[in-house]
């Protein structure tokens, strides 16, 4: 299994860009999700972007991109931190057609967050979903805030996510003035799923094999799922003894569904009990 970021530079074109695959992480994203074929499609290319953006924090913090339109697919949303743990879901319709991109997210708009602990309060950029693809949503957005032409290429499968970003550094035309539309010719053939099986090494060479290609260290992407009970003690808390106990008379337990890492919390009266404790319970 090889869940990575790993960066490149074209060095003769001034052209950089990054590499993303994703095998087990993705599969455990999509585990019990049972999103139709269309949706698992946006998910994946989402995360792809997301994995893009967020190898660039150079400290801690977290990034969040979350895609809201009126569509039959309402909402995408995903977030990694500053170690590439990412985690993601959507919300949709139970049943949807194979159709274009802008009919199943409907009007609406890209949100980007940014939050660190250094920042005194959290950058937000918001643009309007532009573009028939997840892709040209996203190199919108790059034209807009890093202002520097980018390509973005995404391949999704139920097994695997591929992405490549290509962006075009200033001083390339300086360099090859036909350098970058070669690249951007070169990198549209990644949609070949055999590259799914090769290395970034394996596959850059193969796209760019008249290049001088310098490649960076991989850095390893994570599920960013794991069960923080302490946040669900802290939540009940904050609702106050009283309001927690009216839900556990009215329903005999109180639920909290975890949407974004598809779990459920179940508490019964005992655990409640040691929720307004010091101790907090075991929950199931």
């Amino acid at each position: 299994m090889s869940n990575y970021v790993q960066r490149f530079l074209l060095e003769n074109l001034d052209i950089r860009g990054a590499v993303v695959h994703l095998d087990s992480v993705w599969q455990q994203m999509l585990a019990g999700r049972h999103y139709p074929q269309p949706v698992t499609r946006l998910l994946g290319e989402m995360s792809a972007t997301t994995l893009l953006l967020g190898d660039n924090l150079k400290q801690t913090g977290r990034l969040t991109i979350q895609l809201n339109g009126n569509g039959p697919v309402s909402m995408l949303i995903l977030d990694c931190n500053e170690s590439l743990h990412i985690r993601g879901m959507a919300k949709c319709a139970q049943n949807i057609d194979p159709q274009p991109v802008p009919d199943l997210l409907g009007h609406g708009q890209l949100l980007i967050t940014l939050d660190m602990p250094s920042m005194r309060e959290s950058y937000q950029s918001i643009v309007p979903l532009d573009g028939d693809s997840i892709a040209e949503i996203f190199q919108h957005y790059f034209k807009q805030s890093e202002q520097l032409p980018s390509r973005l290429f995404l391949v999704t499968t139920n097994h695997a996510i591929f992405g490549l970003l290509l962006q075009k550094l200033p001083a390339a035309d300086q360099q090859d003035p036909d350098g970058w539309a070669r690249a951007e010719a070169l990198a549209a053939t990644i949609h070949d799923q055999a590259l799914l099986g090769l290395t970034a090494e394996e596959i850059l060479t193969r796209l760019f094999f008249e290049e001088t290609i310098r490649i960076f260290d991989p850095q390893t992407v994570h599920y960013g799922c794991h069960e923080d009970p302490e946040k669900i003690y802290a939540m009940l808390r904050s609702l106050g003894r009283e309001e927690v106990d009216s839900i556990l008379q009215e329903f005999g337990e109180v639920i909290i569904n975890d949407d974004i890492c598809n779990r459920e919390y179940r508490l019964d009266a005992l655990a409640i009990d040691a929720v307004f404790r010091e101790a907090g319970p075991t929950v199931h």
